[in-house]
């Protein structure tokens, strides 16, 4: 299959680039450019585009209220988001998760790991397994958790045990090999459990299960350390 791709930046410098670069793939194609958020909107429900690679800084509409329009379309369901931006800000990454968007690259990042970027959002997973995204997602991908003794909210009642741990230890960054290992499963009974739970909460990718496992308290944040003092000692 094809992954149809559509661009929203406004330098068309940089979306002749990536139109390029996109193209030069025998599994990718760009189905159409667009220069703002409106415009991206607009064109996204003209193509059905695989994947919208969406730039946050743009006149007019940003790339931040564009995602939320698209995310929250229910006939562009199919389509998901990858953020590219150069401001590679920590809330920014936060605000295009909430927003609904499956992943989150900056611009500074390889041509092959663009690609890679994109065949992994195109395939249902999100760009959140890295390391140094951990820390991004316990510290701002926050609603208030409800106290600890308390059973989940109803939105997860239909989730099974395993489901809840699963998802739970997805959020906090584990791979499903990582996952597998810890709970004796295999990989693959780890991803039906994950396909089932997005399916149960209508979540369009892990992205999404990942934002729904903390903002309903399944998975609590950890608060950062505090700054360490660099007085003298007395």
């Amino acid at each position: 299959m094809t992954i149809r791709v559509l661009l929203a930046d406004d330098q068309a410098l940089l979306r002749a680039t990536f139109r390029i670069l996109i193209d030069s793939c025998a599994d990718m194609e760009v189905v159409a450019e667009a220069s703002d958020g409106a415009e991206a909107v607009e064109l996204t429900r003209a193509h059905h585009p695989d994947i919208v690679l969406m730039d946050i800084r743009m006149p007019g509409t940003d790339g931040l209220t564009a995602t939320a329009t698209l995310c929250a379309d229910p006939d562009l369901s199919a389509t998901r988001v990858l953020i590219l931006t150069t401001f590679e800000t920590e809330d920014y990454v936060a605000q295009a998760l909430r927003a609904g968007a499956s992943g989150f690259l900056g611009k500074d990042v390889t041509a092959d790991t663009l690609l890679a970027g994109l065949r992994t959002v195109a395939s249902g997973e999100a760009l959140l397994s890295p390391a140094a995204t951990r820390s991004l997602i316990t510290r701002f991908l926050l609603a208030p958790a409800p106290d600890s003794h308390l059973a989940p909210p109803e939105r997860l009642t239909d989730l099974t045990v395993r489901e809840r741990e699963v998802m739970a230890l997805a959020a906090e960054g584990r791979s499903n090999t990582e996952i597998a290992e810890d709970l004796t499963l295999s990989p693959l009974t780890v991803r039906t459990h994950i396909h089932r739970a997005m399916t149960k909460l209508n979540a369009r990718d892990r992205a999404q299960l990942v934002v729904i496992a903390y903002q309903t308290g399944l998975v609590r944040a950890v608060p950062p350390p505090p700054p360490m003092s660099m007085g003298r000692p007395r």
